[in-house]
């Protein structure tokens, strides 16, 4: 498992270009915030909007927060030039690159941000969240998820993948197979799994069906694209009170299992073994990242 382990239920994507939205994101219930300076940043602004936020970072990475950048893509005239800036003086958590059709793009961002952290002597190791949203890159993912010991994350880009493959977005039975794959990917490397937006963003009935949908199929969290949608992300993939407390009855039905030398245990009618009790430690770990996310105690209830 990645030493990042940030919990990562709602990712707010900000532009970088649009001040006001800046300085309001760093007050939402966002557990991550992901400053763009890609899709939403036209070319013309894009030098401006890259120093701007290079002279903002330290303040907006002040207290811990957990702040990612999406840097355009690799082999773009902004990429290279964007990650420099943005470790000048600061670094955020983590760089988002958009559009990874290949391990390559993930080690070419690993070796440059090495080079950086040489040259500046720091023992800090920036993470690398790759967005994945193209057919290519879909279908390299297993590689993709391989590339660097950087890599935190994989994201389900639909905007992108959708307009490439001609599907919907809103017709999340079409996009079963792309998410089985980024999930079954992240999990195999041991990273997270991200799903992407649901880009109607007054849709509150779809969203909602989409978020849970998504954290049925095992997904950690999701990116969100305005304010309005983080209250219910946040609530979809933080655990229930029944759902901690069956973990905890798990948890303590399988030590005492193996305390009496048994590998599987009966619990309301379910058998209980290893494998479950995997599954509810993930689930009390994401409680508490959740707690603490939230700014309250993370003691279990």
């Amino acid at each position: 498992m990645s030493p990042d382990v940030a919990v990562r239920r709602s990712c707010l994507s900000v532009p970088a270009s649009d001040q006001g939205k800046v300085d309001k994101a760093v007050g939402l219930p966002a557990d991550e915030i992901v400053f763009d300076l890609e899709d939403s940043v036209v070319a013309d602004a894009k030098p401006q909007a890259r120093t701007a936020l290079a002279a903002r970072l330290p303040d907006l990475t002040r207290d811990g927060r957990t702040v990612a950048i999406r840097v355009n893509p690799v082999g773009t005239p902004w990429c290279h030039q964007e990650i420099l800036s943005l470790t000048q003086n600061a670094a955020p958590t983590s760089f988002v690159l958009p559009k990874v059709s290949d391990p390559g793009d993930i080690a070419f961002l690993d070796r440059l941000l090495t080079g950086i952290e040489a040259a500046a002597g720091s023992d800090r190791h920036i993470g690398i969240q790759a967005l994945i949203e193209t057919p290519e890159g879909l279908h390299r993912i297993d590689e993709i998820a391989a590339a660097s010991p950087r890599l935190r994350t994989l994201i389900l880009g639909y905007a992108d993948l959708g307009a490439a493959l001609g599907m919907s977005y809103r017709d999340l039975d079409l996009w079963l197979p792309a998410q089985h794959a980024v999930l079954l990917a992240a999990r195999r490397h041991g990273l997270q799994a991200i799903d992407g937006p649901y880009l109607a963003y007054t849709d509150d009935a779809g969203q909602s069906a989409a978020n849970q949908r998504a954290r049925a199929l095992g997904f950690d969290g999701k990116w969100a694209i305005h304010p309005r949608q983080l209250a219910d992300v946040n609530q979809a993939f933080t655990p229930t009170p029944d759902e901690v407390e069956q973990a905890l009855m798990i948890q303590a039905a399988m030590k005492h299992a193996e305390h009496n030398g048994a590998g599987a245990v009966s619990l309301n009618g379910e058998m209980i073994d290893p494998a479950v009790a995997t599954a509810a430690h993930r689930l009390l770990a994401r409680h508490t990242w959740s707690r603490e996310a939230s700014g309250r105690p993370a003691s279990l209830p």
